[in-house]
């Protein structure tokens, strides 16, 4: 039989146990009305800097700028580093598609090197030619269309894995060329302990094998990933130097993975026999 002792001690736990609840409960529903609190302060804040920023507070005398929407300022938040990059060119993305991957053009045996002219600097890329023909010819043959002009890169990865990703110009990173190219290159010499190195420029895939289209990713700093992605290029001194400065102005959602701060775009990709 229990005793009224042990019965006493038995309903004090009990009584304390609920005590205890209570009192979680109640910081719980606190944190969450403050959290609503500041959601909807934080809501009113930004609406005021918006409608001021845009001109929509001002007098009519005053017009907005056009170009506002395709260059926005990092800076404009004080939580983000300084934009490191400039104002883009003028000009829009083109809409192009193809049904197939284009037909070999390029000299297979020969050395090219790609040059993004981007609004943070040029970008010089000496492309593995011999070791990814398909990759290299379907970078050739987008950049004599101009596919890949005005197009923002969309993609910065700063925890865990450290890359640029470009070459989308839905900007969404769902968008593609219409075609695919095969997986090329993927025990090259300079992919050692699963790494991939700085400085590499590689092709970006939806995860199964051969669906390389346009995307294409930007190495910073060595980054531990299969090897899945076709290494294609390797990024000069000079553009390494620009790809850390774009690092440096962070990404968009704190959290290791989303838009750069930094307004990157290419104004334009130019492919060179030498």
């Amino acid at each position: 039989m229990v005793s009224q002792e042990q019965r006493r001690r038995q309903l004090a736990r009990e009584k304390f146990l609920r005590q205890q609840q209570r009192r979680t409960s109640a910081r719980r529903k606190t944190r969450m009305r403050n959290s609503v609190i500041a959601s909807v302060l934080g809501v009113v804040v930004i609406v005021g800097v918006t409608l001021y920023t845009t001109g929509a507070l001002k007098g009519n005398d005053d017009k907005v700028n056009a170009g506002s929407e395709t260059t926005p300022s990092a800076s404009a938040s004080p939580s983000k580093a300084p934009d490191p990059c400039e104002k883009a060119a003028a000009g829009s993305v083109k809409k192009m598609s193809w049904k197939k991957e284009p037909a070999m053009t390029i000299d297979t045996s020969a050395k090219y090197t790609m040059t993004l002219s981007t609004t943070c600097g040029d970008i010089g890329i000496a492309l593995k030619t011999s070791a990814a023909p398909h990759t290299v010819n379907s970078f050739d043959f987008l950049a004599s269309k101009g596919y890949f002009d005005h197009t923002k890169c969309h993609r910065l990865t700063t925890n865990g894995i450290y890359v640029l990703q470009c070459g989308d110009p839905t900007g969404t990173g769902s968008g593609g060329p219409g075609y695919t190219i095969p997986d090329e290159n993927l025990k090259d010499t300079s992919l050692k302990g699963g790494v991939y190195p700085a400085g590499t420029v590689a092709m970006a895939n939806t995860g199964q094998k051969h669906t390389g289209g346009s995307q294409f990713f930007l190495v910073y700093q060595d980054s531990q990933l299969p090897a899945s992605y076709t290494p294609f290029g390797t990024v000069d001194a000079a553009g390494l130097k620009i790809l850390k400065k774009i690092a440096a102005a962070g990404e968009s959602t704190g959290q290791g993975d989303g838009a750069p701060n930094a307004t990157v775009v290419i104004n334009k990709a130019t492919v060179t026999k030498s």
